[in-house]
Parts: C-alpha cells; sequence; structure tokens
C-alpha cells in the first residue's frame, strides 16, 4: 500500500470573483447538492472556496490534476454527522485509481481556504 498526499490553498476573493457573476460556471464545478448546501450561508464563498481546494488536493493526491481523466464533479464535497469534510468519489475513479481509504481536511479564514487529501492506494 501506498500513501498520497494532495493540497491546495485558494485566495477567497478568487472564487468570489468567479462565481459571483456567473451560476452556470458554478454549475460546471460544483454538484447541485453542493450548490444547494451553500445557498443561503453568509459564508458562501469561503465554503466554495473549501469545497474548490479540497477537489484540487484529491487531483492532485492521484496525480492527474482536473481535466480529462478527472472531472470537477466526479468528487463531492459534504460533512459527516459531526460535522467532519468528507470527500466522495466516483465508484469509477476510486476502482481505477485502487483507492481504499481517504481523508480530507479543510480550513478557512475570510481571505482563503486550504484542504489537505491523504489516500491509501492500493
Amino acid at each position: 500500500m501506498n500513501v498520497s498526499t494532495g493540497i491546495d490553498i485558494i485566495e477567497v476573493k478568487r472564487i468570489k470573483e468567479k462565481f459571483s457573476k456567473d451560476d452556470n460556471f458554478m454549475k460546471l464545478i460544483f454538484t447541485p447538492f453542493e450548490i444547494e448546501q451553500v445557498k443561503d450561508l453568509e459564508i458562501k464563498y469561503i465554503v466554495l472556496a473549501g469545497k474548490w481546494a479540497s477537489k484540487e488536493a484529491f487531483s492532485k493526491a492521484i496525480g492527474t490534476g482536473i481535466g480529462e481523466e478527472l472531472d470537477w464533479k466526479d468528487m463531492e464535497i459534504r460533512n459527516d454527522i459531526t460535522g467532519k469534510p468528507e470527500i466522495i468519489v466516483k465508484e469509477s475513479i476510486v476502482n481505477k485509481y485502487k483507492i481504499k481509504s481517504l481523508s480530507l481536511s479543510i480550513s478557512h479564514v475570510s481571505e482563503y481556504a486550504v484542504a489537505s487529501v491523504v489516500l491509501l492506494i492500493d
């Protein structure tokens, strides 16, 4: 088994600039669940920045980046029953990259969001 990690940081300002004017672009990056989850939040763009960073960190952990092999919506960022963030990855991606276990951590302040992903790969 191998351990693989990925990390990403993004400015909240960039996310706000990208998504405050174009809801259609948001639908290309985030799942309907993710969009609904932030719909009425005062900290909407901070949370979206955390989700963005999480997806980027995952793509770095598997070594592909986001592109032909991995789409933004191949993964979804949720919270478990205790509030801990978790990343739900399409089964086809899990199988292709032989992912046995994964862990996500997100942190943010008003200006930045950072995410770290650790994978256990067979």
